[in-house]
């Protein structure tokens, strides 16, 4: 029969079919525990012994290539499941990471937002003050000498710039 099927003879390619079809598909089932995908290795086995013909040698029995066959495409299958549930594993870790990075960055612009809103809304001359030590980092020395004042004047509007802040910026976090 191996001869017939292998020179292209149809009927032979259905007896091996019919004959060997229901054992395969139960020894992949008791692997797979899966009906669709035992249809489709066992599927796909005939397609490929067909399209193969003949070129495959079989040295021993057709049997025996036919399970060796099929046990090589249930471990294909597994290692490509396997590897699929790796990646998908691997980007959802990706995922939830560049999203706890994207959230951190939203709360770190929208509180330097709150921030700079309160700063505005300072007294000019207490405003110009406070900026020229936190943002243009001056001394009070630097910044008294700059504005004609005291060092000790500078130093006081710093610190009630500071307490200010303080207190509707906590209530502001209060909200958040």
């Amino acid at each position: 029969m191996a001869d017939l099927f292998k020179s292209g003879n149809h009927a032979a390619y259905e007896e091996i079919y019919n004959r060997y079809y229901g054992a395969l598909y139960i020894h992949a089932f008791k692997r797979l525990q899966d009906r669709e995908e035992c249809r489709d290795i066992i599927q796909e086995l005939f397609t490929h012994l067909w399209l193969k013909r003949e070129e495959i040698e079989l040295s021993g029995q057709l049997s025996g290539y036919l399970y060796t066959s099929v046990r090589n495409r249930i471990f294909d299958l597994l290692a490509r499941k396997k590897l699929k549930t790796s990646y998908i594993t691997s980007i959802q870790e990706f995922a939830l990471s560049n999203q706890i990075a994207t959230d951190y960055r939203v709360r770190q612009n929208l509180l330097t937002t709150i921030i700079d809103q309160e700063i505005q809304s300072l007294p000019p001359r207490t405003r110009e003050i406070f900026e020229l030590s936190r943002k243009g980092h001056f001394t009070h020395k630097e910044i008294a000498e700059q504005l004609n004042l005291s060092e000790q004047t500078v130093k006081s509007t710093v610190n009630n710039a500071l307490k200010v802040l303080r207190v509707k910026l906590g209530t502001m976090f209060t909200l958040l």
